[in-house]
């Protein structure tokens, strides 16, 4: 095995170590679009999954049908029809339906039971459990229109999804739901895995689909200056929803959106978009610090926020020890005033335990994060990274394609993140004038694709 693969396989390896650990015992609802399948890559997401599974996370796994049930329609001579974002479900489409999600379910079960040598799924044992876990209501009539045999999710049979969970299996939902008096109905994949992620309160609500992520600047065209937003902040997402054109194609900006919405409103701390065009999107998103797709958080519970004049006060006391011990530069309360809009912090119960400022040299594309600080009574527990990812947002949204930071003794902390070391030379001629050669800070950059 050669010195290169070794040197870097095993940092890799040690740096996805707390993604793991941070993920046992957690519990994934994965949306899968039947795109996906339609298009080959039902085998890799399946040995991701089951890799997924056999590092401890208990995983239900929701197929949708759509492409498949549209193809048997067609060889039936029959057309698709849609409302409301919606299929009408008539009787040859209720058909079509179970004829579908018959043959996914089979093709499904196949992929996880494989077991060849020398493949991920090599020595893997993944059960997979399906069952009459959704009970359904019928869609009705809706402005005039009548959705005949399609329904809505009425009740999810939590006890028995925890059960079979708990069991060590994975959970496989088709979208159909029954009655009580025993009648079918089809559903759409994005409401059953979203009701069974609120349901479950799930950790992660997951859509692998047709569509890379939500961009920075949603509805113009993908470039440098237009990345995916790899994090959005469930009040920025619910804002962006509200200008969007009603999602009822998976390619709408609002298709996927509004279930994420929906989910973390309900208590589900973070749900995904992930293209699954891009190979291990799933492994990228979970075990990878800046993930691929787009990630929506309810920031509740972390009360991660732009500063204002009233935390000035909390600012300088967290700052203060880092001062004296020479690790951050001395600022003045005048300073943090005048700046404090720069500022982002992380408050729990009203203390600020974690904060930094941002300084865009828009001249050079660049920003500068300076004065992160957090606590050491919260250290090891996910601040920094929490305010580092939103000075990354923060700095996308202004146009910046990098942001630098100057450093005497975190180093090695930034490198782990991404950030890479350059000259001091290379910084903004604006930022060169002040930079204090008695110091000797190092200048690490980091490039936001």
């Amino acid at each position: 095995m050669s010195a290169v693969f070794n040197f870097t396989f095993v940092p890799w390896f040690r740096s996805v170590a707390p993604y793991i650990h941070m993920h046992r015992g957690k519990t994934f609802v994965v949306g899968l679009c039947g795109e996906a399948i339609a298009a080959g890559k039902l085998q890799h997401l399946a040995q991701d999954l089951a890799l997924i599974q056999s590092m401890g996370v208990k995983i239900v796994l929701v197929h949708g049908f759509r492409p498949q049930v549209n193809e048997q329609l067609q060889a039936k001579g029959h057309t698709a029809r849609y409302s409301h974002g919606m299929r009408i479900t008539d009787e040859v489409a209720l058909d079509c339906a179970q004829e579908a999600a018959g043959q996914l379910r089979y093709e499904i079960e196949a992929a996880f039971s494989q077991g060849l040598p020398n493949t991920p799924m090599a020595g893997s044992t993944v059960r997979v459990i399906s069952g009459n876990f959704i009970t359904a209501r019928p869609v009705g009539v809706l402005d005039g229109v009548d959705f005949q045999h399609s329904g809505l999710v009425r009740k999810v049979d939590v006890a028995g999804i925890q059960r079979t969970l708990d069991f060590g299996a994975m959970v496989l939902l088709s979208p159909f739901g029954f009655s009580p008096t025993g009648e079918a109905f089809n559903l759409t994949m994005e409401e059953v895995a979203t009701s069974v992620a609120i349901a479950l309160q799930a950790d992660k609500l997951i859509f692998i689909t047709e569509i890379p992520g939500i961009r920075i600047k949603p509805g113009e065209p993908e470039s440098e200056d237009n990345p995916i937003d790899t994090e959005l902040p469930l009040a920025a997402a619910e804002q962006l929803l509200a200008q969007a054109a009603p999602g009822q194609r998976p390619t709408d900006t609002a298709f996927y959106l509004q279930h994420c919405v929906k989910a973390c409103k309900a208590g589900v701390e973070r749900s995904h978009i992930l293209p699954f065009a891009l190979d291990g999107a799933l492994l990228l998103e979970i075990y990878v610090h800046d993930g691929v797709g787009t990630m929506v958080v309810d920031e509740k519970l972390e009360s991660l926020r732009e500063a204002t004049a009233d935390d000035v006060g909390g600012i300088l006391q967290l700052i203060e020890p880092f001062e004296k011990d020479g690790t951050l530069v001395k600022r003045s309360r005048t300073e943090i005033e005048r700046d404090v809009a720069n500022y982002t912090i992380v408050e729990h119960d009203s203390v600020i335990f974690a904060c930094a400022a941002l300084y865009p040299y828009p001249e050079a594309r660049t920003g500068e994060m300076a004065a992160l600080t957090v606590s050491p009574q919260s250290q090891g527990q996910g601040d920094g990274e929490k305010i580092l990812r939103r000075v990354e947002q923060r700095a996308r949204a202004m146009g910046l394609t990098s942001i630098f930071v100057l450093t005497t003794r975190t180093m090695h902390w930034f490198l782990k993140r991404g950030f890479v070391q350059v000259d001091p030379d290379w910084l903004p001629e604006a930022r060169k004038r002040k930079y204090n050669w008695d110091r000797k800070s190092l200048v690490l950059v980091k490039k936001l694709s």
